[in-house]
């Protein structure tokens, strides 16, 4: 009764303190291992000795294997296959030659300057080939790098994980039975590759088809079977061929991800949340049970493997993997700064470390110390230091330019236009074909599609493009064309015109769409002043002596309905205005101001007005007529300090 006490207690320790470093990650926007792995030697044996996961016994090794099949079907099932096929060619080396290049690259680097044994060499290269996608996964949805870097690290880590504890156990294998021939060690790897991959492709079809034809479970349930079936498919893969359940979990993952269930979003909460909670208890533990002494005994050499490690064998990795890629040097610099190693790593070098102990092997103790020094390195310096290289590289999604406008009309023309001017790619869609027609006469690229299609969105460069606008005539179209492209692109910068107030619109987090111009644009009524040329196109700079009351003048011209600001350049990058912002010093804003005179004129002499607009500065303050009662309005609601009541109201012409 006492002993299962003991091992309950060590278990909600483990949880309390896991969902805590959680917390606190979350809180000071760090990758979450980073206080995983203090709070573990903290609570450890050589710490204030309040864990002790040895007492576990076997029940570490049970959970160590259940939580990584978690881990690993949650990475496949999030998996963006669209994503991965425009870096596919690099995926494909970094899984493959990659690894090879590692595994050598580490091997001896480890004998060389670790002084390790050749076998044990190898044996650490084989546990450091993989990169944690509980590491990657975090760390990208605080660091907003583009999408295509993106893809390539959540590609690698998630499917270089199996590849790499398969071809650990195979390292593993060779040196319990140091006769072992090479070929047969080869076989065995690419059976269980082919086994895992079978059992999980045929294994995750088998749930899809399931979930979506057994209409009378409740959709908590089905959270449940898939659980179920995931530990099902990785213990008939470990009976029929060990260590292939890795790689069945994975291919199981990726294939239910791609089936297109209707409770998907549902099913990645609840496994994301697993997936949280496994690796939080399991990082704890396994950080407890590592002894500091061992890592301080490694000495100088270890130290100098790891630092080789990432600043040789991954830049020759990174390099060669994506020599004929389309990645800029940028993204292949930061590509070869990040790559942090995790749980699989860890647990998967404790396991062996029992093993090597057990067949009285020396080593396994300074395995796993080593490995363990790897994650702390690899994690400290490379996922404390991702945000600022990613800016320093400026590879960040906030750097993204470029617009993909939703609606061909006179106003969507005009802003792609003005986008162009400014040597950024512009994409229009439409489904009207005399409007699309009218674009393309204007040089700007035009899709004839509805932009309800992913692969017309796709294919239009949305991924790279700085901004979403949706501004068709339907306001509730463009919330939720504005809400897809936010879900499934997430442009840094998603704008929608739609009938709603502007802080209304801006309150789902979730969504980041914001309402394009002024609260209630009426896109009509200027649509209609375009076409019949009653508008002047005009910017003007915000400056620092008066620039109170230029907001002032700018807003009593909007709040009369005469003025719509449009765009506006900051820190040299172009913007489309959201309804909510707040106007800044050195701010040029391009606005359409209307002007009901060239109707009059071309009324009296039958002149067409222009179809383009130059732009216009604004003029002098003082020379705008402003109505009267805008003014009064303004004034009223506005509370001036003491020094600015001596400000004039601009003259009423």
């Amino acid at each position: 009764m006492e002993a299962s006490f003991e091992i309950t207690l060590q278990i909600v320790i483990a949880v309390i303190a896991g969902i805590s470093a959680q917390v606190l990650a979350e809180f000071l926007k760090v990758p979450s291992i980073v206080f995983l792995l203090l709070l573990g030697m903290l609570l450890g044996p050589d710490g204030i000795r309040l864990l002790h996961p040895h007492d576990l016994g076997i029940g570490l090794e049970v959970i160590v294997a259940l939580t990584v099949a978690v881990i690993l079907f949650e990475g496949g099932l999030n998996l963006e296959l669209r994503e991965l096929g425009k870096v596919s060619g690099s995926l494909r080396n970094l899984v493959t030659f990659g690894t090879l290049i590692t595994l050598i690259g580490g091997g001896l680097a480890a004998h060389w300057l670790g002084e390790f044994p050749w076998p044990i060499a190898f044996l650490y290269a084989s546990l450091v080939v993989v990169t944690g996608p509980t590491v990657i996964s975090p760390l990208l949805k605080q660091v907003k790098v583009d999408r295509q870097v993106a893809a390539l690290l959540e590609g690698e880590g998630v499917l270089i994980d199996p590849v790499g504890a398969i071809l650990a156990v195979v390292v593993l294998d060779t040196i319990l039975n140091a006769d072992t021939d090479p070929l047969e060690a080869f076989i065995g790897l690419l059976l269980r590759l082919g086994i895992g991959s079978g059992i999980g492709v045929a294994g995750g079809w088998l749930m899809g088809w399931i979930l979506k034809r057994a209409k009378f479970l409740s959709e908590d349930l089905k959270t449940l079977v898939v659980l179920a079936g995931l530990w099902g498919l990785f213990g008939l893969a470990q009976t029929i061929r060990s260590e292939s359940g890795l790689m069945a979990t994975v291919m199981a993952g990726i294939v239910l991800g791609s089936s297109s269930l209707p409770e998907e979003r549902l099913l990645r909460r609840f496994k994301g949340q697993l997936t949280i909670l496994g690796v939080s208890v399991l990082f704890i533990l396994l950080s407890a049970d590592l002894s500091i002494a061992s890592v301080f005994a490694l000495g100088w050499g270890s130290l100098f493997t790891v630092l080789a490690l990432m600043f040789v064998v991954r830049p020759l990795n990174i390099g060669l993997c994506t020599w004929n890629s389309d990645l800029n040097w940028r993204q292949k610099l930061f590509l070869c700064w990040i790559a942090p190693r995790g749980i699989v790593s860890a647990s998967v070098a404790s396991l062996f470390a029992i093993l090597l102990t057990q067949r009285g092997i020396n080593g396994g103790d300074s395995i796993k110390a080593l490995v363990f020094l790897t994650i702390l390195l690899t994690v400290f310096l490379q996922g404390l230091t991702a945000r600022w290289v990613a800016s320093w590289l400026q590879i960040t999604s906030q750097e993204a330019t470029g617009a993909l406008i939703v609606g061909c009309n006179s106003l969507g023309r005009l802003i792609g236009r003005l986008f162009q001017e400014q040597g950024e790619a512009v994409v229009l869609i439409d489904t009207d074909p005399e409007a699309c027609q009218k674009a393309e006469e204007e040089n700007l690229r035009v899709f004839l599609s509805s932009a309800l299609d992913h692969e017309v969105l796709e294919e239009a460069g949305l991924d790279s493009m700085g901004t979403f606008l949706a501004m068709t005539s339907n306001g509730e179209v463009n919330v939720v064309l504005a809400q897809r492209a936010a879900e499934e692109f997430r442009p840094p910068r998603v704008l929608a015109v739609f009938p709603r107030d502007a802080e209304a619109g801006s309150q789902n987090n979730n969504t980041k769409v914001n309402q394009a111009f002024i609260p209630h644009f009426p896109l009509k009524t200027w649509n209609q002043y375009l076409d019949e040329g009653q508008v002047k196109l005009g910017e003007t700079v915000l400056k620092e002596p008066g620039f109170c009351f230029q907001q002032l003048h700018l807003q009593a011209l909007i709040g009369s309905g005469d003025l719509v600001p449009l765009l506006l350049e900051r820190e040299a990058r172009l913007l489309v205005v959201p309804a909510s912002e707040d106007w800044q010093v050195g701010d040029r804003i391009i606005y359409l101001l209307h002007d009901p005179r060239p109707k009059l004129l071309k009324r009296l002499s039958g002149a067409t007005p222009s179809s383009r607009l130059a732009l216009e500065k604004l003029p002098e303050v003082e020379e705008v007529p402003i109505p009267v009662a805008a003014v009064e309005t303004l004034l009223g609601e506005m509370k001036l300090e003491e020094n600015a009541k001596v400000l004039q109201p601009p003259s009423l012409g």
